[in-house]
């Protein structure tokens, strides 16, 4: 069933006497329409795609913007047959740590309250994880709406990305009282979406009795086949090169480089180049780390949205990093971009990562870790004098992200899985 069919079968799933009748789903992520977070546009996409299989959706992000604290968005919008109903929020600094704890506490406490004062109940809800900790609203919504389904999409996990960060002591009073308080939340969950087995793990030690499933979030760009290398945006960065690995998007606190710095310095001499495309408060640490000799490592301009096509297809090779450390607690989503456009992707992190086991399993591209930076160079060496090979490898990325990681593909394992928490995979 195509994502523009409305046939839910949501009489059926419901056996409504009530001619008509559309389940209603509320939507509750900090972000959405028109913001350009990428997060917002995936559960932005997420509510239009239900509204699309027959759902009566209302989301409840707030009026502010993400980047921008003084943009304030009406309170109430149909955008794509999605109603959407913003929470009035103060103008508190989301960038900040004290600004995004209070952002936090207050759309929490907001769709809570929502919980107690609604007459109407929705028959599903849609959890997200910004801001931090929102799983704590659905105990709430467990008893006071206990027949409403509820499924927690999780993106980022914390406090375990607090541990990895060196914030916050895993064994300290606060630690404690979270896993208590996240125990309880997600056993309110009659679905917890992961982005990756890795992430899926690292939910289970709440309960290992959870209903999960794996729902990732697509690629912003979808090409309808593999995109060709855009030679004007290639030969204006680093003129004529052999191979481009590059690294596109947020380079923070999660990212390494220091395996891929030296993979780039064994391939000096071979006419491989090395790009970074990046923003983030680990990009000033990236450039003192590249020295003066390292003529094949480049810095080029952070990509505009209507640049991110050409930025894509001017590289050979697209490079993704998570440190060991955070394995789990956060998923990149640069990977699915990569393949989308038909690159295969050099992942610089831990063997159990979902993203390092999809690469090794569908072979689209290679992990890179500490003790095979050299191995990895002559296999890069090799496939650069192997241009056929190198083709069937990009035909082969985008041929896996459109069976699995599509946004059609996801939406649809989507209504599978709701269809599944009322009972109803025979109306599927």
């Amino acid at each position: 069933m195509g994502l523009g069919s409305r046939e839910f079968a949501t009489t059926a799933i419901f056996n409504s006497h009530e001619v008509g009748y559309l389940p209603k789903a509320y939507i509750f992520y900090h972000f959405l329409y028109p913001d350009d977070v990428v997060s917002s546009i995936h559960f932005s996409e997420l509510c239009s795609g239900l509204a699309k299989y027959g759902w009566n959706v209302t989301a409840f992000p707030c009026t502010r913007g993400c980047r921008k604290e003084s943009n304030e968005y009406s309170r109430y919008e149909v955008w794509d047959g999605v109603r959407i109903e913003r929470i009035w929020r103060p103008a508190w600094r989301q960038s900040s740590g004290a600004g995004r704890l209070l952002n936090a506490a207050w759309m929490i406490i907001s769709w809570t309250l929502l919980a107690i004062r609604s007459s109407e109940k929705p028959d599903l809800i849609v959890i997200g994880t910004d801001p931090i900790l929102s799983i704590l609203v659905a105990p709430f919504w467990r008893i006071f709406s206990p027949k409403t389904k509820i499924v927690h999409w999780c993106f980022d996990l914390y406090p375990e990305a607090a541990y990895a960060d060196g914030i916050l002591n895993r064994y300290s009073l606060t630690s404690l009282i979270l896993h208590r308080l996240l125990k309880r939340a997600y056993r309110a969950c009659d679905l917890v979406v992961d982005i990756g087995d890795c992430m899926r793990n690292l939910l289970l030690k709440y309960d290992g009795s959870l209903t999960t499933a794996t729902l990732v979030p697509w690629a912003l760009i979808e090409p309808e086949k593999t995109l060709p290398i855009a030679q004007a945006e290639r030969e204006s960065l680093f003129g004529q090169v052999r191979l481009v690995l590059m690294y596109s998007g947020s380079f923070g606190r999660a990212h390494s480089y220091e395996d891929i710095l030296k993979l780039a310095r064994l391939l000096r001499n071979d006419d491989v180049h090395l790009a970074f495309s990046v923003r983030g408060n680990r990009e000033n640490a990236l450039r003192t780390a590249v020295q003066a000799d390292d003529s094949n490592i480049h810095f080029v301009p952070f990509a505009a949205a209507d640049q991110l096509r050409d930025r894509l297809a001017c590289a050979d090779i697209h490079i993704v990093s998570l440190r060991d450390e955070w394995t789990g607690t956060v998923v990149p989503s640069k990977f699915f971009g990569a393949i989308a456009a038909g690159r295969p992707v050099l992942f610089c992190g831990s063997k159990q990562s979902a993203i390092a086991k999809w690469i090794e399993h569908h072979e689209i591209g290679w992990v890179l870790t500490d003790g095979n930076v050299p191995i990895v160079a002559d296999i890069l060496r090799s496939i650069m004098s192997n241009p056929i090979a190198m083709q069937e490898m990009c035909t082969r990325c985008h041929q896996v992200y459109q069976q699995y990681f599509s946004r059609n593909a996801v939406l649809e394992h989507w209504r599978i899985e709701i269809s599944r928490l009322f009972n109803t995979s025979r109306c599927s």
